[in-house]
């Protein structure tokens, strides 16, 4: 048989073994970043050489081959880094992270790829259910099978076990937004707080609490009345950081006459607090701010919604429901879904009609008092 050419350096090499295989050992790059000597068999030198090539192309493409089989408290910080921090956003980011760190590794990080089973999935999703709620395992479920789908891909598994566990069953919220008296009954209970624009843009223009926090000067013209939503204040861990709109676009929504009077007073009394603060304010462009030009923490601006409407004898119902009334409202004055879509900055018209429309009582009356005129036995 002619002589083998030897292989370049990093290429790995081959040798026959005292058993009559063929074995080759490559250099390949870890989860963790690292460096380790993986080796392959075959029964022929051509069978061997062909898994050597695979690991050299993998190497050469940055892809990472356990010498073994990863364990999940390797993987899923490796995938973190390297999948979901470069390319999604960060509050997706910090989402995935908190269910890493809280719940996938201390339950399954000892776990290897390969030896991840059904049972050990059912016994994770099991465990968040009774230590948080069915909603966090099942997010936390859909974390890890995202993160399985990832190493799947870059052929560290053969198949992913998450897939063949259902998800916990959540059981929707039952939804119950302020009716058009008690929204004004908040909206007048509020006018003494410093963050009655706040409220006044939450439940007139459906924006999310980090949209609110986070909008800029730059984006609202009162000559115009209008004020474009581009960006999202919110926490991650330590940091308050802006970031783009839930669905990466920025909306321009017009200004109704109720809410220019309020951003007028809010721009004055910011000038009053720059002044009062003098060298100590901290310069910033956003609408609403602490009493040094900080940016809001996001949970202040729930804790005063919450006590406004609690003063005010109202039911208890979170910040983002206002989204919900203000939908609701939309429709009943008869504005197109496609419109009342643009404005809420929904990604699908389904989830505006499904999710954010709400009928109430009334309307349920009126249209069943239809049937009396359409069915009124001929007399």
């Amino acid at each position: 048989m002619s002589p083998r050419k030897r292989n370049p350096n990093g290429a790995g090499s081959i040798w026959q073994r005292k058993d009559g295989r063929y074995e080759a050992r490559v250099y390949v790059p870890q989860p963790d970043g690292t460096r380790k000597r993986k080796t392959v068999y075959g029964a022929t030198w051509e069978e061997c050489d062909e898994k050597r090539q695979e690991l050299v192309r993998r190497d050469r493409q940055g892809i990472p081959t356990p010498s073994r089989s990863a364990k999940l408290s390797e993987w899923l910080p490796y995938w973190l880094a390297e999948y979901i921090e470069p390319h999604r956003k960060r509050t997706t980011y910090v989402k995935y992270e908190m269910h890493v760190r809280l719940y996938l590794v201390p339950l399954l990080g000892s776990r290897r790829l390969e030896s991840l089973t059904t049972a050990n999935v059912r016994q994770m999703v099991a465990k968040v259910t009774t230590q948080a709620s069915a909603a966090t395992a099942k997010e936390a479920h859909r974390v890890l099978r995202t993160a399985l789908t990832a190493a799947c891909r870059e052929e560290l598994i053969s198949r992913n076990v998450v897939q063949l566990v259902p998800a916990p069953r959540v059981e929707p919220r039952a939804l119950n937004p302020w009716s058009l008296d008690q929204t004004l009954t908040f909206l007048e209970a509020s006018r003494s707080d410093p963050l009655h624009t706040a409220f006044v843009l939450a439940v007139a223009l459906g924006l999310r609490r980090g949209e609110i926090l986070g909008l800029q000067w730059t984006d609202v013209d009162l000559e115009r009345r209008t004020l474009t939503v581009r960006t999202t204040l919110n926490r991650g861990g330590k940091d308050l950081y802006l970031d783009t709109t839930k669905n990466r676009r920025a909306r321009m929504v017009p200004i109704p006459l109720m809410c220019v009077a309020p951003l007028r007073w809010q721009r004055l009394r910011q000038a009053q607090q720059r002044a009062a603060a003098g060298a100590e304010w901290h310069d910033s462009d956003h609408v609403f701010t602490t009493r040094s030009g900080r940016p809001i923490e996001p949970r202040n601006l729930y804790r005063s919604f919450l006590r406004i409407a609690e003063s005010a004898g109202l039911p208890k119902v979170r910040l983002h429901d206002t989204r919900h009334g203000c939908a609701s409202l939309l429709f009943a004055a008869g504005v197109a879904p496609r419109t009342v879509m643009e404005i809420l900055g929904h990604s699908q018209i389904a989830v505006t009609m499904n999710v954010y429309t709400h009928v109430s009582d009334g309307d349920r009356r009126e249209a069943m008092g239809h049937m009396d005129r359409l069915l009124k036995r001929r007399r």
